[in-house]
């Protein structure tokens, strides 16, 4: 079955739903990156071919290397932006000063003069023992104008649990995929939905790992070859491209504002651009996993 495509305006309409991921503006990143950190002249014909479109939200964060000095010198001025600050140091009794200076900081790098968006990178620095002054600092930098909306970013949904009963964030980001439905099963989807918490998902194609072939995948995956053959399959089934599909699945949820995606080149961000015009069919409700070890990157051994 062939899933339909959609006009050239209609393309537009639904890359506009997407926000350009930037960690491999700083750094080299991803379990599919051959090239390594994308370079200053190719970041600034991204960004223009992305604005060309009607992506407007650029995510990135103090911790992707020099991703925010990149994207300052490209020119960012007319972008929603959202960052993330880093862990809240151990040692730090100011957290007030420390919350202001890291964001000043941001918006040096950046060259604007208002974040869209910040988010905490580690969720338990919202309930540790200084995450009220950790808050505080957040409403003070809203009450300023210095941030649109303060949130956090996640790994899994069971984080929200320890945090929702202190904190309701304007914005949370986490991770869903085909693969990945922590954020459907858990109920999360539809009570960040009903709370009027605006959701940003990533990892929708697990760093490039649901788009690859088999032959080209690390030894580390190998536990789980017959989950990934079988989506991949599946795709062939649907005569759809796997990151068509796998697009199709993240902006159709409900309740998404924006679907973080990142690329390393013009060519990447155009075949995402065509990709948005298609839809596809839901893939079947058991092709997920439960395990971590998959799910999260960061639990990822090198191969």
């Amino acid at each position: 079955m062939t899933p339909p495509v959609q006009s050239e305006a209609a393309a537009d309409v639904g890359a506009r739903c997407l926000a350009l991921g930037t960690a491999q503006f700083g750094q080299s990143y991803g379990v599919a990156n051959t090239s390594g950190q994308v370079p200053a002249a190719a970041v600034a014909a991204i960004t223009t071919l992305a604005r060309e479109h009607g992506i407007d939200t650029l995510d990135t964060a103090v911790a992707y290397g020099d991703s925010e000095a990149v994207l300052g010198a490209a020119g960012v001025a007319s972008w929603r932006v959202v960052s993330k600050l880093p862990p809240l140091p151990a040692d730090t009794t100011d957290v007030g000063g420390w919350v202001q200076r890291q964001v000043s900081g941001s918006l040096q790098r950046l060259r604007i003069e208002r974040l869209d968006g910040l988010l905490l990178h580690n969720p338990a620095d919202a309930y540790g023992a200084r995450g009220q002054q950790l808050l505080r600092a957040l409403a003070v930098l809203k009450a300023g104008n210095s941030i649109g909306a303060a949130g956090i970013s996640i790994y899994d949904p069971t984080e929200l649990e320890a945090l929702w009963p202190e904190w309701r964030p304007d914005i949370v980001q986490a991770p869903c995929s085909v693969l990945d439905r922590r954020l459907l099963h858990s109920g999360w989807l539809t009570r960040l939905q009903e709370a009027g918490t605006r959701l940003h998902v990533r990892s929708i194609f697990l760093q490039g790992l649901l788009l690859m072939p088999a032959a080209r995948r690390p030894p580390y995956f190998a536990r789980w070859r017959s989950l990934l053959d079988r989506w991949l399959e599946w795709c062939r089934a649907q005569a759809v491209a796997p990151l068509a599909a796998a697009l199709a699945f993240a902006r159709t949820l409900p309740g998404v504002e924006r679907v973080v995606v990142g690329v390393d080149s013009c060519a990447q961000l155009r075949a995402l651009l065509e990709a948005a015009r298609c839809g596809a069919l839901p893939p079947p409700d058991d092709l997920c996993s439960t395990e971590r070890e998959l799910l999260e990157p960061w639990r990822w051994r090198a191969t």
